[in-house]
């Protein structure tokens, strides 16, 4: 009985200063959450909360990540217009498409909703459509072409 007592009070003893000088530590500049998409009808809502670690790229080997947040382009749903879908795309850029692949519309973006000064893209009827996905985020609509 004594034999067993003495060999759990030593392991014991060895065991609780491993614990005390064990340091853990989450450092406040790599607090970052998940990002997700939420849908209902026609309209898609992506985003993510977090805070951007400061510095250049962190690299190891072959990878390399890059902080910072998304600066994916505004969807803007016209009536009577194809569905508009934005996916991220290479880094730095978006790959706009629409539903179903109508023929005789043209992407338009603007800069701003207020005022809006719509211009033709510069990828016109292409779909899909790779355009920047760089701040400041750009709106982009469908028109119909010509008359």
């Amino acid at each position: 009985m004594k034999r067993t007592t003495l060999v759990i009070l030593f392991s014991t003893a060895l065991f609780i200063p491993a614990l005390l000088l064990a340091q853990y530590s989450v450092p406040w500049s790599t607090i970052a959450g998940g990002g997700g998409t939420s849908t209902g009808g026609v309209y898609s809502v992506s985003g993510t909360i977090g805070q951007h670690d400061a510095g250049g790229p962190l690299t190891n080997g072959v990878y390399s990540l890059t902080g910072g947040y998304w600066a994916l382009p505004i969807a803007v749903q016209t009536t009577n217009a194809p569905t508009l879908a934005i996916i991220p795309a290479a880094s730095g850029w978006a790959t706009i498409s629409w539903t179903p692949p109508t023929p005789g519309f043209v992407l338009q973006e603007t800069a701003s909703l207020s005022p809006t000064n719509w211009v033709n893209s510069a990828t016109g009827p292409t779909n899909p459509a790779a355009v920047p996905a760089t701040l400041p985020a750009r709106f982009y609509r469908l028109l119909k072409a010509g008359p």
